[in-house]
């Protein structure tokens, strides 16, 4: 029956999805065929653990949705459960190739649950707590800048002279706002020795900030446990391949964090000019005729793999490698 599950122990290996919501979650278990929605709380999630413990789980697989899935991710990961977070978009994609053209949140949960038999992705491990509560710090002083530049814009092409000083009073105000956010990010960065390290090492490559130091150093995590395409392909900025028969397509980055991909961009700008290594990489792309925007990117992939590289061998970057 939809909403019940047998308290009898299945035989077989089934396989959960989990379409999240503020409110809800939406829980489907194949092949079982059984539905359930609870709460996305304390309570609702454990009611889940109780029914799920039924059952012969072999894998939970949820979408990542910014912070409402946190909670059941780590509840269940911390109850012994493999639990993966898939991108919306690679399970939008595995919907089309199946056929599945409807979307509500039952046919999500389902469809996740197909896609954990059929993909077995990896488990997520959660992030940990000061990681998350970082990185909520990191993007609110990223959306402050944001906020700063528009008002500066429009405070530039503004005539009347109220409304200059009206913007002018909410670019103070947001000055001190990222201060202070500034202020607690360092506090929190210097609490931990590890993190103070990792975040000297990014200091020490010409080119990348206090601001691209950061946003590395929380928005891309994995960064000195990973491989260098790896580390290239979360920030997207691995040039994709498109070629089909004799055609050798243009390749060109997609996906991959967009907030760390700006971050570095304006690191990219400052290296092309004051780090003779990629200064000297980006002006010969540009004598090979490559546009200025290609050439920049390159530099910006270079960043990356160089930063990954310095933190996996816990070193700090030096005009001649050691």
């Amino acid at each position: 029956m939809q909403g019940k599950i047998s308290p009898e122990r299945s035989a077989s290996e089934v396989y959960v999805g989990i379409d999240v919501c503020k409110a809800w979650l939406d829980i489907y278990v194949h092949p079982a065929g059984v539905k359930l929605r609870v709460a996305n709380a304390r309570d609702g999630v454990l009611r889940l653990k109780k029914q799920l413990a039924a059952y012969d789980v072999v894998g939970i697989v949820m979408e990542a949705t910014g912070k409402l899935h946190r909670y059941a991710q780590r509840t269940l990961s911390a109850a012994g459960y493999a639990v993966a977070v898939v991108n919306p978009l690679r399970s939008r994609l595995f919907a089309a190739a199946i056929g599945t053209l409807a979307k509500t949140d039952a046919v999500d949960a389902r469809l996740l649950a197909v896609l954990a038999e059929s993909l077995r992705p990896a488990a997520t491990p959660p992030a940990p707590v000061w990681l998350e509560e970082l990185q909520e710090l990191v993007r609110a002083r990223q959306a402050a800048a944001a906020e700063a530049a528009a008002l500066a814009n429009r405070r530039g092409a503004s005539q009347a002279a109220f409304l200059k000083a009206e913007l002018m009073r909410r670019l103070k105000s947001l000055a001190t706002h990222m201060a202070r956010l500034d202020a607690e990010i360092a506090r929190r960065i210097a609490s931990q020795a590890t993190l103070q390290r990792r975040y000297a090492i990014l200091l020490s490559v010409p080119g990348i900030g206090p601001v691209a130091a950061v946003t590395l150093l929380v928005g891309l995590a994995e960064l000195g446990a990973c491989s260098g395409k790896q580390a290239a392909m979360l920030a997207g900025l691995a040039p994709i391949a498109c070629d089909s028969g004799d055609t050798s397509g243009d390749r060109h980055i997609k996906g991959g964090r967009a907030h760390v991909r700006t971050a570095i961009y304006m690191a990219a700008l400052t290296a092309a000019r004051f780090n003779p290594d990629l200064k000297g990489f980006y002006d010969r792309l540009r004598a090979k005729g490559k546009f200025a925007k290609v050439a920049l990117t390159a530099v910006m992939r270079k960043l990356v793999v160089l930063a990954n590289t310095l933190l996996r061998e816990d070193r700090l970057w030096q005009p001649v490698h050691a």
